[in-house]
């Protein structure tokens, strides 16, 4: 969790294709992050395919004795621990009916996403959006936090994710070609 990088492939809506069309999608690129590696990504996507950026942000902000992954009694351990585990969230609230796609991005946490992404997921109703998530992360894939993701939200329309651990333009690269494909 400590060491995390950022690449980025899937399906989604069309918004900008590569000739440099617009469709009348909005875009909305919902990210965690405490260390700026999931920022920095969020950031290229959302400039590459014209969305609006939004930061997913916790009541209380994580410290780095928080994020210490080796200290069982951190807040991350903690929270992460625990299924159940919802932190409060702070910052402007969103009108998610203004858009048709959200990116959703976050680092890897325990093979998961972190638990401020659940509490944003069950504020919010989702219903007729597609969600494409993207993660950062050190050492572990996206499939296991995208499984647990479908299978908590199944109401949600879940595009195929994409662990984005290279370039910020290869992650926004890749989320061109997503939103072109359908």
């Amino acid at each position: 969790m400590s060491l995390l990088t950022f690449s980025c492939s899937s399906k989604a809506q069309k918004q900008t294709t590569d000739t440099g069309m617009q469709s009348d999608k909005k875009i909305l690129v919902a990210y965690f992050s405490c260390t700026g590696t999931t920022e920095k990504i969020a950031g290229a996507i959302a400039q590459a395919v014209n969305g609006k950026l939004y930061r997913i942000t916790p009541a209380v902000a994580y410290t780095s004795a928080d994020l210490n992954w080796n200290n069982k009694a951190s807040r991350s351990s903690v929270e992460m621990a625990d299924d159940n585990s919802r932190p409060a969230l702070g910052g402007e609230t969103l009108n998610l009916k203004d858009y048709d796609v959200v990116f959703l991005g976050y680092p890897i946490w325990w093979d998961l996403c972190p638990r401020p992404v659940n509490t944003f997921l069950e504020k919010y109703d989702f219903s007729g959006k597609t969600v494409i998530p993207f993660a950062t992360s050190g050492g572990s894939s996206i499939t296991g936090s995208v499984k647990q993701l479908k299978a908590l939200y199944p109401q949600i329309g879940w595009q195929a994710g994409r662990l984005c651990n290279g370039s910020a333009k290869q992650a926004g690269d890749w989320a061109k070609r997503v939103i072109s494909v359908e």
